[in-house]
């Protein structure tokens, strides 16, 4: 270039120069597949587009070609960080479809395990957000406690990650007492972790510096963009259908636990609501847990759409007719002609599915409502005007799983 077009350069006004950056889909900092298309002028983050589709599970219409219990297999690969969850979230619409009134055993134990569901997605989102900004010890520590839950739903299911446990009107099978002395130990033991993971993150200047004030979400933008669960309610929305919409053994363990809120909505204030939900999820467990009603764990419906107990299926005549009408020729799944709606409060937020029956043996049409995909959306308001190095710790406060996005 001629000397004289420099230093008509250098003459000009200063302008602003933009350029494109992808993060993602596959980034040390996304822990998933999803993509951010970020317009960048310097470190500033000037606009931001969500990307997703790099999974095409094709979960939903899975639900339309599955059985009420077989689905509960794809539903656990949603939300994979919190599968159980997933499947009480599933199996309340359809006993909702087909009016059944689970027993109360089965209650108080799928509020156990859908509680540490809960903490293990806590654990997992704290823990990597924590290691984004360059805490390796704090994600250390939560796994460590994520191992413990493992256990608990391994000798309840056989399955350590994907446990598959929940069925039509109860569970696979029965717990045993060695469970219960998992849980147990789990909840003597959790307290001294969670005190670690404060002791580690909550006054250190580096964490607090990346969080605080970075990716704010207003109480107003929350409710308008259909926010829930913790980012809602770090927000100052007092939401949580357990207490709201109580369901299984909430109404009769509320005075065991309190709604986690705070006002600051950025990324330190969802980092101590989840924090907190944590403890008051292991005093729900606690009090479960001590409380297991005797009875049977599955319904005993004179339709017999439930899956008999082993024992009558090896020992009697019934029972395996039953069995194999079931699994082999679905002949048993008589629904109404009806649509219904149903939603649990799961780790992310309002988790629910929609079915629409047709009087066969699966849902003619079965839809979600993921939180994943409605806080994913936030990124763009949260992030702009921000610094590239604050995106780790806002993705990290949403706690995207990918599988939610492309379903």
């Amino acid at each position: 270039m001629p000397l004289e077009a420099v230093a008509q350069l250098d003459d000009a006004p200063e302008r602003e120069f933009l350029y494109t950056l992808n993060f993602g889909p596959q980034h040390p900092a996304t822990h998933t597949t999803l993509r951010l298309v970020l317009t960048l002028n310097g470190e500033t983050i000037v606009k931001a587009v969500p990307d997703i589709g790099y999974l095409h599970s094709g979960f939903e219409k899975l639900g339309e070609d599955l059985d009420f219990n077989q689905y509960v297999t794809v539903v656990d690969r949603m939300n994979y960080i919190s599968p159980f969850a997933n499947e009480v979230s599933w199996h309340t619409a359809v006993e909702k479809l087909l009016d059944i009134e689970l027993t109360p055993r089965c209650q108080y134990l799928r509020t156990i395990l859908a509680e540490l569901a809960r903490i293990s997605d806590h654990l997992l989102c704290i823990g990597a957000a924590a290691l984004d900004l360059g805490g390796l010890t704090a994600f250390l520590y939560a796994f460590n406690e994520r191992e413990k839950i493992y256990n608990v739903f391994e000798a309840a299911s056989g399955q350590r990650f994907h446990p598959g446990y929940s069925r039509v009107g109860g569970l696979m099978n029965d717990i045993t007492d060695d469970v219960v002395e998992l849980v147990r130990h789990f909840v003597r033991t959790f307290p001294k972790a969670h005190s670690d993971v404060v002791r580690l993150l909550n006054r250190n200047r580096i964490f607090v510096d990346r969080t605080k004030d970075v990716g704010i979400l207003s109480k107003a933008e929350a409710i308008n963009r259909s926010v829930t669960g913790p980012i809602a309610r770090a927000s100052g929305v007092v939401r949580d259908l357990r207490k709201d919409q109580p369901y299984l053994a909430y109404p009769e363990l509320q005075d065991t636990f309190k709604v986690s809120c705070a006002t600051g909505g950025d990324c330190l204030a969802r980092y101590l609501v989840r924090m907190e939900e944590m403890i008051q999820s292991a005093n729900i467990i606690a009090a479960a847990v001590e409380n297991i009603p005797a009875g049977p764990v599955n319904v005993d419906l004179e339709d017999k759409l439930t899956i008999p107990d082993k024992q009558a299926t090896y020992r009697s005549i019934e029972g395996l007719i039953q069995h194999f009408e079931l699994f082999m020729w679905n002949r048993r799944w008589k629904t109404p002609i009806n649509e219904v709606y149903a939603a649990t409060e799961t780790a992310n937020g309002e988790l629910g599915y929609y079915i629409v029956a047709d009087g066969s043996g699966k849902a003619w049409r079965a839809r979600t409502r993921p939180p994943s995909f409605i806080h994913f959306a936030l990124f763009p308001h949260m992030a702009e005007g921000h610094q590239i190095s604050d995106v780790p710790a806002i993705l990290g406060s949403l706690n995207i799983i990918a599988a939610e996005l492309d379903r």
